[in-house]
């Protein structure tokens, strides 16, 4: 989860590294560090808090004054999310062996971290963290013998857990050597220079030629190239890849936030994942990549679908597509339950595991699994060459482009739009649905984007758009509130999982949701006059048992706020403040319903002061379980 990055070339290194690691921040933002040397000496900074921190300490010291061009550097940096030890300096990466001779950026989990630093203690090794990064650096440094390669070798083989790291050493100027087991790793090739880290992002604006390291090997980077070794130590050929990348999608564009930004860019995100899928005679074309085929699918007696937080309330909204288009038996998980249950699977099940990046480590864990047990197995992902779409026999990607902000928001409207398009291309491929209803259905979707920008309005009148004063309104009423329950039926149920999720995260407030059905069942206890009630209220099929349950809410005094569909004043009647969306096909309404409640997590979180865009104790990519 933490962000990692390195550079050896004749620049100098401090400020390079530190736009590097803002390209990644989302990943982590407890503490960060960077260390350079020259050969010579190490250069080591540290601060606990975000990159700014980071910086001030880097303009307070003589680093700040900047290393000089021409000499050739080593630089490593990382931005961290806690796992193991307090949030302090002593605990922030680089991390480095007893004499100071090797230093390391660490990202992943060492589960045999006791064991290692217990041996390593005995050895006279001298350990000054918490952490179970630190006997990295202590390993290389045991296992060095003046090759730095074999060196980080052998230390990832007596590593257990998926980390990746990338180490330098004052014994080996102008050299970085980068390793990795599950967790990304991807070098960036330059004139002279090279660079290596999590993502790809971190040095777009330096290169564009990219070479994944693949799990087990080790990159060793020099001024003039790479070389990559396997894990038997066999040198590897690969050729670099052209990222086509725009860099414009990593800043914000005049938006306040990157969240603001991918909220708005909903509409191009969802027009994107759609390009391409609807046929002109109104059929579907899935675009699986991969060696199954679309009628393996088809023919699957069971499907089950696996994911963590908000892809998890995607792939409930998926169950419901399925089953009521497709006719389809489906089980849904959070992945990280599903992969120790001991499943029963068979040659005739479909998994489908989704993840925003492709490399949460839970689901990645569960798709092996179900592999391992003779299922077919298909990734849903938003990054081609992630580490699911490779283990996976299948791949459904999104193509919301990158997201930033830690809260997901257009990952999760696009992983919405592949379900449908693979719940709709299901039903054509069984005949469960008459060709005439997913016309009807596959021209609902093509105006879907559409649908969401008049919602929204435009980004230069973002502020004024009648769903954005709507919103801005409820939010000015309820900021300070202490608990909000949110409830919904049948596919609004996961809109409203997801809406409360989303306020949770980023503005800190205690807040629950609920099957409405269920609301009788304990969490009524919970209401009085100061709870605000967020009901998805759309159009489905049980409209009226949640307007019921809307008239319970209210005899307790609790208020409700009403997510609805225009036009519908039954539900009108019976809340105290509403916001109504385009009405569309009941399976179809998710992808706007959720925009408002994104909108009421950034407005309340806003007025409550808070950096939307990393929210505490939150990173984008959860590579640890």
């Amino acid at each position: 989860m933490c962000g990692i990055v390195g550079y050896v070339g004749r620049r100098a290194p401090q400020g390079l590294l530190l736009s590097a690691l803002r390209r990644l921040e989302y990943r982590g933002y407890d503490s960060a560090g960077i260390a350079v040397t020259d050969g010579e000496q190490v250069e080591l900074t540290r601060a606990v808090g975000n990159l700014d921190a980071l910086q001030a300490k880097l303009e307070a010291s003589r680093n700040g004054a900047g290393a000089p061009d021409g000499v050739l550097w080593a630089g490593i940096g990382h931005t961290r999310w806690a796992t193991h030890g307090r949030v302090n300096e002593a605990n922030a990466h680089p991390h480095f062996d007893s004499a100071g001779r090797f230093h390391v950026v660490v990202n992943g989990i060492v589960e045999n971290y006791i064991d290692l630093r217990e041996r390593l203690r005995a050895e006279g090794a001298v350990l000054r963290s918490e952490t179970d990064a630190e006997v990295i650096a202590h390993l290389i440094g045991a296992h060095y013998s003046g090759d730095l390669v074999a060196a980080a070798r052998a230390t990832l083989q007596e590593i257990v857990g998926d980390c990746a790291f990338v180490a330098m050493s004052t014994t080996d100027p102008g050299r970085l050597v980068g390793a990795r087991r599950q967790c990304p790793l991807i070098v960036g090739l330059g004139d002279g220079e090279q660079f290596i880290a999590s993502a790809i992002p971190a040095f777009l604006s330096h290169t564009r030629r990219v070479i994944v390291i693949e799990s087990e090997e080790v990159a060793l980077l020099e001024e003039q190239g790479v070389r990559i070794t396997a894990g038997d130590g066999q040198a590897v050929e690969r050729e670099p890849e052209q990222v086509m990348l725009d860099q414009e999608a990593i800043e914000k564009g005049g938006f306040e936030t990157f969240m603001l930004k991918e909220i708005y860019e909903q509409p191009d995100a969802v027009a994107e994942t759609l390009s391409g899928h609807l046929r002109a005679d109104g059929g579907i074309e899935l675009e699986l990549e991969g060696d199954l085929e679309e009628a393996q699918l088809a023919a699957c007696g069971r499907v089950i679908i696996v994911g963590c937080g908000t892809s998890y309330h995607a792939g409930l909204v998926g169950r419901y597509l399925l089953e009521e288009w497709a006719r389809l038996p489906v089980e849904l998980d959070i992945a990280s339950e599903w992969r120790y249950r001991n499943p029963v699977l068979g040659a005739h099940d479909l998994v489908i595991g989704i993840s925003q990046s492709g490399e949460t480590a839970d689901t990645l864990a569960a798709l092996r699994e179900a592999r391992a047990r003779g299922a077919m197995v298909v990734a849903l992902a938003n990054v081609a060459g992630s580490q699911m779409t490779r283990d996976a026999q299948g791949t459904l990607f999104t193509r919301a482009g990158v997201e930033i902000g830690v809260a997901a928001t257009k990952t999760f409207t696009c992983q919405v739009v592949v379900m449908q398009l693979l719940a709709l291309r299901l039903a054509e491929l069984r005949g469960t649905l008459e060709p005439e209803r997913i016309r009807e259905l596959s021209d609902e979707l093509r105006r879907l984007p559409h649908r969401i920008t008049e919602m929204l309005g435009s980004p230069d009148d973002r502020r004024h758009s009648d769903l954005r004063r709507a919103v801005a309104a409820i939010a000015e009423r309820h900021w300070q509130e202490q608990f909000f329950l949110y409830i919904g039926r049948n596919v609004g149920l996961p809109i409203a999982l997801e809406g409360a999720l989303k306020l949770k995260e980023i503005s800190y407030i205690a807040t629950d949701a609920y099957a409405a059905g269920e609301m009788k069942h304990g969490p009524i206890a919970l209401l009085d006059q100061s709870t605000p009630v967020v009901c998805v209220a759309t159009d489905s099929p049980v409209l009226g048992k949640l307007i019921a349950n809307m008239q319970e809410v209210r005899a307790r005094g609790a208020r409700v706020i009403a997510i609805c569909s225009q036009g519908n004043e039954s539900v009108r009647e019976h809340a105290d403040e509403l916001v109504a969306l385009p009405a569309v096909d009941p399976l179809l309404q998710p992808l706007l319903a959720v925009v408002p409640l994104q909108l009421l997590a950034y407005e309340i979180a806003a007025r409550r002061g808070y950096n939307v865009d990393q929210p505490r104790n939150l990173a984008k990519t959860v590579t640890v379980e």
